[in-house]
């Protein structure tokens, strides 16, 4: 039997001890993609199972472009945008009980959500489902409720926290007086009971919504990142019950970039990407001294301007891919994926516990009044097969909202729901032909002219 000293040295088994990290091959990357430069901590990136969205430089406006996953290469130059904000966007969030559905804040002060047909647009969308105005200063934070259909939440410079219906396109709840400066960042707990803040005070707040009120303030939260005195950057993990000494604190380097956490509930690993950086390091949590593990680094040589990180649903499982980055360089989009190397070519259930689904558990009102639910698991043992567009509907409660429709809109933001996918995309197949058509007979006409040109001189 070994000495106690020595049984204390065994290497701590872990199934993510060897998470490698790769990029893909070139021409799977996005293009030729001219990134926001706006100041602000955002990832400026949002992805789920169908669609990559990027905020980018816009003039007169804020917008953000959104494309397809398959869409990798090189980016056309006229590829359709997403505009309808004044000032520049300054976060992204896809919704996730509804794929086509996405949402934007802007230094305009409002919030937009936007319904995204399954097919390339021929023009800008440049109209919202419905527009959000309760906000007095720029809005930089929107993060959908986990588990509770078309329940949004925002986060802007006035301070305020509103809760939205998407729905009905009214503010459900409105948060004020518990920041007492800029809220840097904002997120949910599993079931959306609950939700923390972290704010420029150096305060980190637990906030109960729906009793509209503060359950434990302190300057360390759950897992934060920061930075300590000595403008050296720091990880924390802290016990809610008991905020007077983190469980885990380690020190990391003397960056100054903001580090954006990603956290993955599924395998309690937290990946943190650091804006300016060019690395993503990666840690397990344990329920088990000293909580904090160390796995590894992803490195690379260019910086990343932002990141976007792929739900659970949307990965390869095939492939033993636990996680995909979308890392934003200056003009690209860069997919990385990590993977845990398996002999087998079986489902691997110990990477792969069931996930949460697109399907809500909760409609708004519910949640509203009071109600909780774990979110709507499936497994991705086949893999996940994203579902068709489905229509986000607001309805107004304001009578004098209801007018008579108007007849055929000509808006490229929704598809109405008289003409059928098929159609839709058998008139653009159309268009496109005769586009074709019309540049052939032009072609052919200006050889005719040419060789008339010719023969007219050779007879002079």
């Amino acid at each position: 039997c070994a000495p106690p000293a020595m049984s204390r040295r065994v290497v701590r088994q872990s199934k993510f001890r060897h998470v490698f990290g790769q990029p893909v091959k070139a021409d799977q990357m996005y293009e030729d993609i001219r990134v926001s430069k706006v100041t602000w901590d955002s990832s400026f990136c949002a992805v789920n199972p169908k669609f990559l969205a990027i905020i980018v430089e816009s003039g007169g406006g804020g917008a953000f472009i959104v494309l397809p996953l398959s869409k990798t290469g090189r980016l056309d130059k006229n590829h359709p945008l997403v505009t309808g904000h004044t000032a520049p966007v300054l976060d992204i969030d896809w919704c996730p009980h509804n794929d086509n559905v996405i949402a934007s804040a802007s230094e305009d002060t409002t919030v937009m959500v936007w319904q995204i047909p399954d097919y390339v647009p021929v023009r800008n969308i440049t109209e919202p489902v419905v527009t959000l105005e309760g906000h007095s200063k720029r809005v930089g934070i929107i993060s959908w409720h986990p588990t509770a259909r078309n329940v949004l939440l925002s986060a802007g410079c006035d301070n305020l926290v509103i809760l939205w219906n998407v729905g009905t396109g009214e503010s459900l709840l409105v948060l004020e007086d518990m920041h007492t400066d800029l809220i840097y960042n904002v997120g949910w707990n599993r079931n959306g009971s609950l939700l923390v803040t972290t704010c420029k005070d150096k305060k980190v707040r637990v906030i109960d919504p729906r009793k509209q009120q503060i359950v434990a303030v302190s300057a360390p939260a759950i897992f934060t990142t920061g930075f300590s005195k000595m403008s050296e950057r720091q990880l924390g993990l802290w016990d809610l019950n008991n905020f007077e000494e983190p469980i885990a604190l380690q020190e990391m380097d003397t960056s100054n970039g903001v580090l954006l956490p990603f956290y993955d509930a599924d395998s309690s690993v937290v990946y943190l990407c650091g804006k300016g950086d060019s690395s993503i390091r990666y840690f397990e949590i344990t329920d088990e001294a000293p909580y904090v593990h160390y796995l590894n680094t992803y490195s690379s040589k260019e910086p990343q301007r932002g990141m976007g990180f792929m739900p659970k649903r949307g990965l390869d499982v095939s492939k033993c891919e636990i996680a995909r980055f979308f890392k934003l360089h200056e003009r690209k989009c860069e997919p990385i994926v990590m993977t845990v190397p398996r002999k087998s070519d079986l489902f691997q259930d110990d990477l792969y516990p069931d996930t949460p689904g697109p399907e809500p558990a909760l409609e708004a009102d519910e949640w509203l009044s009071g109600k909780d639910a774990e979110p709507i698991l499936i497994s991705l043992r086949d893999g996940y097969v994203p579902v068709k567009n489905r229509e986000l509907k607001v309805v107004k409660k304001n009578i004098l909202d209801n007018k008579p429709s108007p007849g055929p809109r000509r808006s490229h933001s929704t598809c109405e729901p008289d003409v059928s996918r098929p159609a839709l995309e058998e008139v653009l197949e159309e268009i496109r032909a005769l586009k074709e058509t019309v540049q052939a007979q032009e072609k052919r006409i200006s050889d005719l002219e040419n060789k008339l040109c010719q023969f007219t001189n050779g007879t002079d």
